[in-house]
């Protein structure tokens, strides 16, 4: 697995991330396993959240975790702010649901703290001195957002003693917003219209990097595209590149965002120790310009 600079150095870590929002339900065995695996793959980054499985994904791993006896060598993400109906960037949510998260997770440190999704209400001061005091703590090592614009990060960090280090935001073949308004600069339809404020060129810019959530998925959850007869396209084209690499088609669609030279670091959400070996072959292929190409066209996508 190669590594990647996340922030501008601030951790060197796998290139690809094991989100663990679906592991609520499994035995801390089962956990265990998917853990080692990811390891032996040369995964050593774990994404979590505090609503994921209400708490239960970050106490199982907690559990699991016994299991890992070098803990300094693996990342543990884990993300605040989202509650029963709304959200809550305040001091006192974001302390309280860290040492929830620590107590869960069974660990002294959380690597990365992000919040997730934009509060109308945030109070940049607020968050300021909740970050202050977990970072000085020691608590938390880094700080992220989830979700954020450009400008909702610069406000952030008008008040922030630290760097806001990730960025995690939906990426996929098939929802390629971020990218699409920058090829179809001055257009008049509607790819061209810019809804992110180009986050990702701010990301590159500014040293954050951005990690891509569900990257199988196409639309907000409506389900995932490989295999699926709506994309029959573009499933002939993974089908295509994979073969033509000698890799899983399950690895494409990873491959794919491992290409673009924001050095995006995908979050693969998947429970099975197989199929988390078989998207792990992305991090050895390397797409060439043109297959990048034909792989965003055949999931609907025209060049100007």
């Amino acid at each position: 697995m190669r590594t990647i600079e996340i922030g501008n150095g601030e951790i060197r870590s796998s290139e690809i991330a094991l989100g663990c929002m679906r592991i609520a339900d499994m035995s801390v065995k089962d956990v265990s396993k998917l853990i080692n695996t990811a390891l032996e793959e040369g995964i050593n980054f774990f994404d979590h959240a505090d609503i994921y499985g209400g708490g239960r994904s970050e106490e199982v791993f907690g559990m699991a975790l016994k299991e890992v006896k070098e803990r300094e060598k693996i990342f543990i993400q884990t993300k605040c702010g989202i509650r029963d109906g709304y959200y809550d960037f305040s001091k006192d949510h974001i302390l309280e649901a860290v040492e929830g998260s620590l107590r869960r997770l069974k660990t002294d440190y959380i690597d990365v703290l992000l919040l997730h999704r934009p509060d109308a209400l945030v109070d940049p001061e607020e968050v300021a001195e909740a970050f202050s005091i977990l970072h000085s703590s020691g608590k938390v090592r880094n700080f992220g957002v989830s979700n954020h614009n450009p400008m909702q990060i610069e406000l952030l960090s008008q008040y922030l003693n630290q760097r806001i280090i990730i960025n995690q935001l939906q990426l996929s073949i098939t929802n390629t917003g971020m990218i699409d308004a920058g090829l179809n600069v001055n257009m008049q339809i509607d790819k061209s219209i810019d809804r992110d404020g180009s986050v990702l060129d701010y990301c590159r810019i500014s040293g954050i990097t951005i990690q891509a959530w569900s990257p199988f998925q196409y639309g907000f959850f409506d389900g995932v595209f490989l295999d699926n007869p709506k994309f029959k396209t573009l499933n002939d084209e993974i089908d295509k590149v994979a073969k033509n690499y000698d890799v899983p088609k399950s690895a494409i669609p990873i491959a794919w965002i491992l290409r673009h030279p924001a050095k995006i670091q995908p979050v693969i959400g998947t429970t099975n120790p197989k199929h988390l070996r078989e998207i792990c072959q992305a991090s050895n292929v390397n797409l060439t310009r043109k297959e990048w190409y034909d792989l965003y066209k055949a999931a609907g996508n025209k060049l100007p």
